[in-house]
């Protein structure tokens, strides 16, 4: 940074510095650059902590100052508030760089030195105390303009401390911190801290301008909320099984919301925390059995760690926050492990604005990580488990889909349109990614919704047989190969490949069984109510001729057969004929694997 720069001191007045962060765009031709990187002040370190003890000196500041901060808060005694902050801020960088470079026990260590002043005394565990005065902090200081920082970085802090997993191929489950907050002192507080970041998440608070005096950037997050993105990030890396971050999440970056954001992260990562055989996560106990502040009802819950939270301002902002695949968890968590919250969200009657944005999640897929999808069709996949739900969706009705570009839908059912993107999400797959398991979870939400298809777009129901004829024409293609591969010349290794196109041969299939399957079921339950299907099925009948003698869907198209023929003569109506077909379809109603439900 310039050189005549050797000590830390003279950063401030750095020329180099200031010009580096300045507005001019400078070259990487010139020779400031040279200039900036001649330095030869030495890294600091922090050797010295365990005989000083003056990083648990500043902890204790921290503590004795955390005693009062409820009070400051009623006193709006903001000096204090800001004080405290800052003693918190510089506690969590500290933090950050113990954990990167020290095991958790040389981290202890940090926290228990043995050289103390002359005639002190102390016996408390200072990093536990540390923990449990953050959760104090958080569950008890009420969210105000002045508290917004520290309870910031209160939160943030507590991210740090979960860090050490980044940094740990294996699942961490005997260290301090996690001991700590499993079945330590924290443990009473579970609910009250579940229910709190909830409700942070819930409230969206922008970050106040008065907290804006510490972030000196304009951009919305600033100082505050970039010096703790990194570990936030890296969590969630681990969540998202090292995926990278769709475009919507890497622009949280410059998202006004910081605390909201941090708050989402660490709920999460608190409810994903692995069981202990004798200790189950209180933390997913508390997500899984919270109910609905309106729910009345005098009967105990058997669950530990319970509470109740208002059910519809939670569905508001899940709504509204789907932008972002943190949400998304969180939507997949709740509707699949707390079953009030999943009943009540089935009970509204506005499900078109949950279920719009998981659909543009997937419209947009090219734009996600594979993480966000799948998160999303599960939450489709899980939908569809319910009969309510597959007939009232049919029932909605959407104008003018903007994001929708393919055609323009000037009007549609939502039950239609959820049918074209999961269509859409399948032929995209089928051109790029190639995931069998993501063809299986598309279908198995069609399928689940087949029985209840009511008057189908037109365009929906063309997509159908579309999607259909392109499978058709795959499986062609790879019959065709794997002949070739059997009738190649004697001498010639081609046995190798035989496995190959015999096994996408059968994934074909399979997806093939699945189509008529679905179609099947939709004749079979609504044929009357869906007669552009049937329209589009007889304008493309000469599709199905091949699969007529085929062993393995001889069965369905029997009934196909039956339904075209008919329904040609005009011998009989489509209502008339609606239970006289049999039902082949064998498809598990609630068709998830259990890959994606643990």
């Amino acid at each position: 940074m310039g050189a005549n720069t050797s000590q830390v001191s003279e950063l401030f007045e750095n020329q180099s510095l200031k010009a580096l962060i300045g507005t001019q765009s400078i070259s990487e031709n010139n020779p400031f650059w040279n200039q900036l990187i001649s330095f030869s002040f030495t890294s600091p370190t922090f050797q010295n902590n365990p005989r000083s003890g003056n990083f648990g000196a500043l902890v204790r500041v921290f503590l004795g100052r955390t005693k009062e901060l409820k009070i400051s808060t009623e006193c709006q005694d903001q000096l204090f508030i800001w004080q405290a902050h800052n003693a918190l801020l510089l506690i969590r960088c500290l933090l950050k760089v113990f954990i990167r470079e020290m095991s958790e026990e040389d981290l202890h260590l940090q926290f228990t030195y043995q050289e103390r002043a002359p005639g002190y005394t102390c016996s408390e565990d200072l990093l536990e105390e540390l923990i449990c005065n953050l959760v104090h902090l958080i569950v008890e200081v009420p969210l105000l303009d002045i508290t917004y920082g520290i309870l910031f970085e209160a939160v943030t802090t507590l991210l740090v401390l979960f860090s050490y997993q980044l940094f740990h191929k294996e699942i961490l489950r005997d260290g301090h911190i996690y001991r700590c907050l499993m079945s330590g002192r924290c443990l009473f507080l579970t609910s009250r801290l579940v229910k709190t970041l909830l409700y942070n998440f819930i409230r969206q608070e922008k970050c106040p301008p008065a907290t804006h005096v510490l972030q000196p950037q304009s951009d919305g997050g600033g100082l505050l909320y970039g010096l703790a993105s990194g570990v936030a990030s890296g969590l969630w890396s681990v969540f998202t099984l090292g995926g990278a971050g769709s475009k919507s999440s890497l622009d949280q970056e410059h998202n006004p919301l910081p605390l909201s954001n941090q708050s989402l992260f660490l709920l999460l990562v608190l409810a994903n925390l692995t069981d202990r055989p004798e200790c189950p996560n209180p933390y997913r106990q508390a997500i899984t059995c919270f109910k609905n502040t309106q729910d009345t009802s005098s009967i105990p819950s058997p669950q530990p760690h319970t509470f109740q939270i208002n059910f519809n301002s939670l569905y508001t902002a899940l709504c509204e926050q789907q932008c972002s695949d943190q949400a998304t968890l969180l939507l997949y968590t709740l509707l699949h492990q707390n079953q009030n919250m999943r009943t009540y969200m089935l009970s509204r009657t506005d499900m078109e604005n949950l279920v719009m944005p998981i659909l543009e999640i997937l419209y947009h897929v090219e734009e996600r990580n594979s993480h966000h999808v799948y998160m999303a069709l599960i939450i489709l996949l899980i939908l569809t488990e319910d009969d309510t739900f597959n007939r009232s969706v049919h029932e909605v009705m959407l104008k003018n889909i903007t994001w929708y570009t393919e055609r323009s839908l000037t009007e549609i059912s939502l039950g239609s349109l959820l049918i074209l993107v999961v269509i859409r999400t399948i032929q995209f797959n089928m051109t790029r990614t190639r995931d069998k398991y993501l063809h299986t979870n598309c279908l198995a939400a069609l399928a689940n919704m087949s029985a209840q298809f009511r008057y189908l777009h037109q365009y929906a129901a063309q997509r159908i047989i579309s999607l259909f004829a392109l499978l058709s024409k795959k499986h062609n293609k790879v019959l065709e190969q794997a002949t070739q591969s059997l009738r190649g010349p004697l001498g010639t290794d081609d046995g190798a490949t035989l496995p190959d196109y015999a096994q996408d041969l059968n994934v074909i299939e399979e997806v093939i069984r699945m189509m008529l399957e679905i179609i099947n079921s939709c004749l079979c339950s609504s044929l009357h109510h869906n007669p552009n299907l049937v329209y589009a099925l007889l304008y493309k009948r000469e599709l199905f001729e091949q699969f007529r003698l085929h062993p393995s869907f001889q069965d369905i198209m029997q009934n196909l057969d039956t339904v075209s023929k008919e329904t040609v003569n005009g011998q009989h109506s489509f209502k008339t004929h609606t239970l006289e077909y049999t039902n082949h379809s064998h498809i598990n109603k609630y068709y998830l694997l259990r890959k994606y439900r643990c």
